[in-house]
């Protein structure tokens, strides 16, 4: 839809982070689709997913597609530390441990001072995305009407912590890891994080079933060697490093304004929230929305809908997956109308 470079930067200047580090010239790319009503009401925000940039995930938008930009005007943020932010591969200094909540106070700047948006109508997110979404939704209590959690959660999970350690482990244990920052390409190291990943990501029956095949790969070593092997050498690997610490630190109550307390925060959100699990998704796991749900005392509805999926946690991003994607276009559409 876009070509590439095709985006827009807010220069948020010196930006004190939730750890009390002041990152210098922060920028925080982004693009939008679809036009601004003059109620300006028609606002949806989705954040980009780990290691995604916008480029990646604006195939779910569309006239036919999840996300209606001839409806709504549609801004995607790009996550910082996904190359196009501000990322560890284009800062000079130590990149400081940036959080979601650092994120999602500078996306706030980019709606109020540049968009002049004081209200969105939807927040829509997968994965690190949902997690972005679920942030929004307990600190924009009343900015946020609706919050889709696509295979995403409140906090990351320790199972899912234990998950993304395997991924770091791959990664670092590559010759290029030194002295804690990667000093040249690891190329070894890119291809054990895409086999770690390969297991987690998808499901038991996706393997079972060789669900793969509906992708034209011709063996289970095809669809990992094509699927898999090189999918992250695409990025940087000091800024996966750097989002796989946003993601495992990720918890919607860890700040000043609920000190800690997950159920707090969850108390805090008023919007109409819809978590969309994968129903076999195995570092999302559905049980940790179910905690969720039943803590969303103050959300004007809150319903948990798991995606009906072998296909694991890509169940939430179902790119050439037209029965995901009718599943995913269907809820969205019934959130919209309330």
């Amino acid at each position: 839809m876009t070509a590439q470079r095709d985006y827009e930067t807010f220069e948020a200047g010196d930006v004190t982070l939730q750890s009390g580090a002041v990152f210098p010239a922060m920028r925080l790319a982004y693009q939008t689709y679809g036009a601004l009503n003059s109620a300006r009401d028609n606002v949806i925000l989705y954040p980009t997913s780990f290691s995604a940039q916008h480029f990646d995930t604006e195939w779910l938008i569309g006239p036919d597609g999840v996300l209606d930009p001839t409806r709504y005007f549609i801004i995607i943020p790009n996550l910082f530390a996904n190359g196009l932010s501000s990322s560890p591969s284009h800062t000079d200094a130590p990149f400081p441990q940036v959080t979601y909540h650092d994120a999602i106070a500078v996306q706030h700047r980019l709606l109020t001072e540049r968009l002049g948006i004081a209200r969105l109508a939807l927040v829509y997110g997968w994965s690190m995305g949902g997690m972005q979404a679920y942030h929004w939704a307990a600190l924009h209590p009343e900015m946020v009407e609706r919050a889709a959690v696509v295979c995403g959660s409140a906090r990351c999970a320790p199972y899912n912590y234990v998950f993304l350690e395997s991924v770091k482990a791959a990664l670092s244990g590559d010759l290029a890891f030194r002295d804690g920052r990667f000093v040249e390409r690891p190329v070894a190291g890119y291809r054990a994080m895409g086999r770690v990943y390969a297991g987690w990501a998808m499901s038991h029956g996706f393997y079972r079933d060789e669900l793969w095949r509906e992708s034209g790969f011709t063996s289970l070593e095809d669809y990992l060697v094509r699927g898999w092997d090189t999918v992250f050498a695409r990025r940087d690997a000091n800024d996966l490093l750097a989002q796989i610490g946003i993601w495992q630190n990720g918890d919607i109550g860890n700040c000043a304004a609920f000190g800690g307390d997950l159920n707090r925060a969850l108390a805090a959100i008023k919007a109409h929230m819809l978590l969309m699990p994968g129903a076999t998704d195995r570092y999302f796991d559905v049980r940790d929305n179910e905690d969720e749900l039943a803590k969303l005392t103050n959300a004007r509805s809150a319903v948990l809908h798991p995606i009906p999926s072998l296909h694991g946690h890509r169940a939430g991003n179902p790119v050439g997956n037209p029965r995901d994607q009718a599943f995913l276009k269907a809820e969205i559409a019934e959130l919209l109308r309330k």
